[in-house]
C-alpha cells in the first residue's frame, strides 16, 4: 500500500507536492498500515487489503502528522496515531458504501459489490476495533478518549443524515450540522490529536481543531458537488448516490429555497420519481438558480475560515502545505 495509490494520476501529483514535507513519515504510517491491516485467514486479508485501496487520499494521516509537524515534531506516537485516523476513515466509508448502495469508490469495486453487505458491515467492523486497540498502545488514555467521542459523533451526523432523508424542508443550518457530525469531526480530530502530541498549548490546539473542522466542512460541501456535476471517470466513484437516497444537500436544498411555490411542485416530483436520471433533470433547475455555485462559494468561505485559524503558526513548510490543502479541496475532481 502507498500514499494515495488509487487516486487519478493528475491528484496523486497534487498531492504529492503537497505530502513532500511529510513524505517519510507517512511512509511510516503506511509500514504501520501494512502490518496492522492483514489476517492469517486468506478470505480475511484480501477483503482487509481491498478494503485500504479504496482509502485514497490519505488525507486525515496527512493532516494530523502535517499539524504535528507545524505545532511541534512528530513523534512515534503520531505515526500511530495517523494510521488509527486512517482506519476509522476507512470504516467509515465501507458502511457508506453499502447505505448508499454505490458500485465504486477510487476506480475500484466496493466492498459490497465485489463481495456483499455482510462483508462490508463486517470488515468496518474489524477497521472500527482494531483502530481502537491500536490506540491504546500509547501510554495516555487521551486519544482514546478523544477519538472514541469522535467517532461517537461522526455515527450520529450519519444516524442524523438517515434522518433527513426525503425531508426537503431540510435547512442550510441544518445540513451544515450534520455533515460537520459526519465529515468533519474526524478531521477536525485529527488536527487536534497531532497538535496536542507535539507539546501545542491548549489555545493552540483549539484553534488546530477549528482549523480542520472547517476544512472538513468545505470538503463535504465540495463532495456534496461532485456527487451532482461530477464524472463518474474522474472520480472513481459511483455519482447521483445523493439524489437516489434523497439526501438533500446544499445545492438542493439552496435550488429549494430560491424557486417559487409554483415551481417547486415540478423538482419535488422529479426528485421522487422513480428511475435515475435525476441529475439531468435537475442541471437546468441548478444553473437557473445558480445553486451549484452558491455551493462552491460557501465551500470557499469555509476554506477561507480554515486558513484564518491556522494565521498564528509561526511560518513553516507544514504551515504552508495546511494553507495549500484549503485550496485543494474546493478545487479538487475527484
Amino acid at each position: 500500500m502507498t500514499p494515495v495509490a488509487a487516486v487519478r494520476p493528475e491528484t496523486r501529483q497534487q498531492l504529492d507536492l503537497l505530502y513532500a514535507p511529510i513524505r517519510e513519515e507517512l511512509a511510516r504510517v503506511e509500514q504501520i498500515l501494512k502490518a496492522e491491516l492483514r489476517s492469517d485467514h486468506p478470505f480475511v486479508d484480501e477483503l482487509v487489503k481491498h478494503g485500504f485501496r479504496l482509502g485514497g487520499k490519505r488525507l486525515r494521516p496527512a493532516l494530523l502528522l502535517l499539524a504535528a509537524q507545524a505545532c511541534g515534531r512528530v513523534t512515534k506516537d503520531h505515526h500511530v496515531l495517523a494510521a488509527v485516523v486512517e482506519m476509522i476513515h476507512t470504516a467509515t466509508l465501507v458502511h457508506d458504501d453499502v447505505l448508499d448502495e454505490a458500485a465504486m469508490r477510487r476506480h475500484l469495486e466496493t466492498v459490497n459489490a465485489r463481495w456483499d453487505n455482510q462483508a462490508s458491515v463486517l470488515l468496518g467492523d474489524f477497521l472500527f476495533t482494531h483502530s481502537f486497540y491500536l490506540a491504546s498502545t500509547l501510554e495516555t488514555t487521551y486519544a482514546c478518549q478523544v477519538i472514541g467521542r469522535a467517532t461517537n459523533i461522526v455515527c450520529e451526523g450519519e444516524l442524523r443524515q438517515i434522518d433527513s432523508r426525503a425531508k426537503y424542508s431540510l435547512t442550510e443550518a441544518e445540513y451544515l450540522g450534520i455533515i460537520e457530525a459526519k465529515t468533519a469531526e474526524l478531521t477536525a480530530c485529527s488536527c487536534l490529536l497531532g497538535a496536542h502530541y507535539a507539546g501545542a498549548d491548549k489555545q493552540l490546539t483549539a484553534a488546530m481543531g477549528r482549523y480542520g473542522r472547517a476544512l472538513g466542512i468545505a470538503f463535504q460541501i465540495v463532495d456534496d458537488l461532485l456527487d451532482l456535476e461530477g464524472d463518474e471517470a474522474t472520480t472513481g466513484k459511483s455519482l447521483g448516490t445523493d439524489l437516489e437516497q434523497q439526501k438533500p444537500t446544499l445545492p438542493l436544498i439552496r435550488l429549494l429555497e430560491q424557486v417559487s411555490a409554483s415551481e417547486k411542485p415540478s423538482i419535488l416530483e422529479i426528485l421522487t420519481r422513480s428511475g435515475n436520471h435525476r441529475r439531468e433533470a435537475l442541471q437546468p433547475w441548478f444553473t437557473q438558480c445558480d445553486a451549484l455555485g452558491y455551493a462552491r462559494t460557501r465551500a470557499e468561505e469555509f476554506a477561507t475560515q480554515a486558513r484564518a485559524e491556522i494565521a498564528q503558526l509561526p511560518e513553516s513548510a507544514a504551515k504552508m502545505v495546511l494553507e495549500g490543502l484549503t485550496y485543494f479541496v474546493v478545487a479538487r475532481q475527484q
